[in-house]
């Protein structure tokens, strides 16, 4: 029979490709989230039963031991960005990798994978990178040979970052950015999915590694970029610090006054925190050619699925390749 691995985040954006690549490598799957039958679109990545969505809240211990039993494997992949009720970052990004890595101790799970990121560190402003470090540090403490991955910001057809900048493209001439001149290494989303594939089977030697593509910049530079493939013009507008922290307290007071049902979707104090730390691989860091993974580069992935937002969408390049051919 064949081996059997249990992804916790497994239909979020990282989750679903490590579960795409472990199927085709023949692994049944089991997809751990708090909502399974809104994860049914995993189940056509491998043969009829190989792949299947279960329950799970990784704030409890029975719900993640059920999960996890028969796992030959685990890989974590659950993050927010956000705290949400009772999701806050101490009990998902901390105490939930902890709880995943001694349940799979006590089980004799064979390999851990735990997806961290860049900018972990206990000594952070930023609850969310000091959470990170926190279940890191739980993760190691209960099963020592765990593999980490701490991706830079990460990038492919349903990511949060490109997506979000190019659709606001379509409604404001501005775009406003806080942390303009951080620094940032991205990382496609298969690229991080195949080391976290590597990992479970074995071939990769426990221990941190940083995970980036082979372009730094910074954040204005990479917004930039993005323009240029969307084909449009906006003004790419630098905001101080100490703005952001100010739109950032105003969005989550609404979101504590609503009691959570105003999510702040547009600035957190923490994000804000974040952004002040260049988000790119560690000199000496052991990262994606360790592994044997050559980066992907970001130019050459933009355009596949951007070119929605072009102003003429896919007939943008047939039309700009009409032009050429009147001048010719």
């Amino acid at each position: 029979m064949s081996k059997l691995v249990t992804i916790y985040g497994g239909s979020g954006f990282v989750g679903r490709y490590v579960a795409r690549r472990l199927a085709k490598a023949g692994w049944r799957i089991r997809v751990a989230v708090r909502l399974p039958n809104e994860a049914l679109f995993v189940k056509p990545y491998g043969v009829v039963g190989q792949v299947e969505p279960v329950a799970c809240n990784i704030r409890d211990d029975a719900s993640v031991r059920a999960a996890m039993h028969g796992a030959d494997a685990v890989v974590n992949c659950v993050g927010i960005l956000n705290r949400s009720g009772k999701n806050t970052f101490n009990a998902v990004q901390a105490e939930g990798a902890g709880r995943i890595a001694r349940i799979a101790a006590e089980l004799g799970v064979s390999q851990l994978v735990q997806v961290s990121a860049i900018g972990a560190d206990p000594a952070s402003d930023s609850h969310y990178a000091r959470s990170k470090a926190e279940g890191e540090a739980a993760v190691l403490a209960a099963f020592p040979s765990a593999v980490i991955l701490r991706p830079s910001v990460i990038f492919g057809p349903e990511d949060g970052f490109f997506n979000r900048f190019a659709g606001m493209t379509r409604f404001s001439m501005v775009l406003p950015l806080v942390g303009a001149g951080t620094k940032f290494q991205p990382v496609y989303v298969d690229d991080v999915a195949e080391a976290a594939a590597k990992a479970v089977e074995g071939g990769v030697a426990p221990g941190v590694y940083e995970l980036g593509g082979p372009d730094v910049a910074t954040f204005r530079d990479l917004v930039k970029q993005m323009l240029a493939v969307i084909r449009r013009r906006r003004l790419v507008l630098g905001v101080p610090f100490w703005i952001g922290s100010v739109i950032g307290t105003v969005g989550d007071a609404v979101q504590a006054v609503s009691l959570g049902l105003i999510d702040n979707k547009i600035l957190t104090r923490d994000q804000v925190r974040n952004l002040k730390a260049d988000n790119v691989v560690a000199e000496g860091a052991k990262g994606l050619a360790d592994l044997g993974i050559t980066p992907t580069n970001l130019g050459t992935v933009l355009p596949e699925y951007l070119w929605r937002y072009r102003p003429e969408g896919q007939f943008t390049a047939i039309q700009e390749s009409a032009k050429n051919l009147r001048k010719a």
